[in-house]
């Protein structure tokens, strides 16, 4: 027993000693010997959603491509964002999350993070466009139609999200914002319950994507009625765009990774350009257009600078609108 205690305190030791080599490394010998551990990939939504379903597929690949083990932690809600920002920045723990991300901050009271300043970015993974979508027995079979008719009945109308800070839920409220409509949100757990809620008849309204869509449509349990792109899907050509209903409307639902802030930029650098290899294997691109998800892949830069814009302009739609935390 005292020979395989002492074992174990000596590879606890090497361990610790080859941790602290690799933090005093430059930042450059740094990203050249990263991974040399498991890296966990935190997603703050349930298994079974989009940002889940993005995640494992990319976690899969860098597995073999870093080969070293990494994993997807379903963490739902804000503990799951609050625990990343707050991870040692050394690439071990990073995020997959939506841009319901950049609201964060104005949807929540007493927050524990800086939805831009606690988090570097990395890159981001994919846009995926999301179809409005409504019980079949519902009396609408347009945007317009849902439109006069949420005027006609001011706040009785519900719409289901996979969580406030979801990319399900901005879609629905820049529609309810842009078109002056009384709609109630409905947040739930995660996109299994958010979807079958308008299955059931218990909202209205929820925005999902497309393969979704497809499959609940051909099966006669909703009806689509718009799409958030800016062009219509192939897949769905019969559904036309909000914007062909309003305008203004302008979204794009992506999906990205995330550091905590502080994570050398070496290593930002090395996991953003291995994401980008993998983003373009034939197989993930498949995996991606399945899920009706298109691969879009950016620079730390870039991704700081949309996280910042988005931040600062979803914060002055929302407040001007009196949505958010008292």
């Amino acid at each position: 027993m005292r020979i395989k205690t002492t074992k174990a305190l000596i590879a606890a030791a090497l361990m610790t000693l080859a941790s602290t080599a690799m933090a005093q490394a430059p930042a450059g010998e740094q990203a050249n010997a990263y991974p040399q551990q498991l890296v966990k990939i935190v997603v703050p939504f349930s298994a079974g959603s989009v940002t889940d379903g993005l995640a494992r597929i990319i976690a899969d690949k860098l597995s073999t491509l870093w080969k070293q083990q990494v994993i997807v932690e379903n963490r739902p809600g804000l503990p799951g964002t609050t625990g990343v920002a707050k991870a040692q920045p050394d690439g071990y723990t990073l995020m997959l999350t939506s841009n319901g991300h950049t609201i964060a901050g104005v949807i929540n009271k007493n927050i524990q993070f800086d939805p831009v300043k606690d988090f570097a970015g990395v890159s981001k993974v994919a846009s995926v466009p999301m179809v409005a979508v409504v019980p079949p027995d519902l009396p609408v079979k347009s945007l317009s139609d849902f439109i006069a008719l949420a005027k006609e009945k001011p706040g009785k109308l519900n719409f289901s999200s996979a969580g406030l800070a979801s990319t399900t839920y901005l879609s629905a409220e820049l529609l309810k914002q842009g078109a002056g409509i009384d709609i109630v949100h409905v947040p739930y757990k995660g996109t299994p319950e958010a979807t079958t809620a308008v299955v059931r008849g218990d909202v209205q309204m929820y925005f999902t994507p497309i393969p979704m869509a497809q499959e609940l449509s051909a099966a006669g349990k909703v009806r689509p009625i718009a799409i958030n792109s800016n062009q219509r899907s192939a897949q769905l050509p019969e559904v036309a765009t909000v914007k062909e209903t309003m305008p203004s409307y302008d979204y794009d639902s992506w999906f990205a990774v995330l550091a905590p802030a502080g994570t050398p930029r070496p290593i930002l650098d090395k996991v953003s350009k291995d994401l980008a290899t993998v983003l373009k294997m034939p197989d993930v691109v498949e995996k991606l257009q399945a899920q009706g998800a298109t691969a879009s892949p950016t620079t730390p830069e870039a991704l700081d600078a949309q996280l910042k814009k988005e931040t600062e302009f979803y914060a002055k739609v929302l407040r001007d609108a009196g949505v958010g935390a008292n």
